[in-house]
C-alpha cells in the first residue's frame, strides 16, 4: 500500500487537519538542497503525474511527491515541456519529510 499525502495529520482548533504544505515543503526544499537525490524528466503531450509515479514507483498515488518535489503545485495535468524532479529512493523521501 503505498503512503498518501494524507498520512501527516496534525491537530488545529481541535480538528484534525493535513500538513501536506509543511511535508511538500520539506521534500522540495530537500530536493534544491541536494539531500533527496532525483532525475528530471520533461513532460510531452499527455503525460501525467500519476502515470509518471506509477512507471517511478509502482504506484500512481505517489504523483504528489513528483509535484512537491518540482514545485508545481497539486494539478495532475501539467503543460508539455515542464521539467519535473522525481526523486530516486521514495522511502527516502517520505522519512525525510517527517
Amino acid at each position: 500500500m503505498a503512503i498518501s499525502r494524507y498520512t501527516f495529520t496534525q491537530k488545529i482548533l481541535g480538528r484534525t487537519a493535513i500538513a501536506t504544505s509543511k511535508m511538500s515543503r520539506r521534500i522540495y526544499n530537500g530536493v534544491l538542497s541536494g539531500d533527496i537525490p532525483f532525475s528530471t524528466h520533461v513532460i510531452k503531450e499527455g503525460q501525467r503525474l500519476d502515470h509518471i509515479a506509477g512507471n517511478a514507483y509502482g504506484s500512481s498515488d505517489l504523483w504528489w511527491v513528483i509535484a512537491a518535489a518540482s514545485g508545481i503545485g497539486w494539478g495532475l495535468q501539467i503543460p508539455e515541456g515542464t521539467v519535473v524532479r522525481i526523486p530516486d529512493n521514495i522511502s527516502a523521501v517520505l522519512e525525510f519529510a517527517r
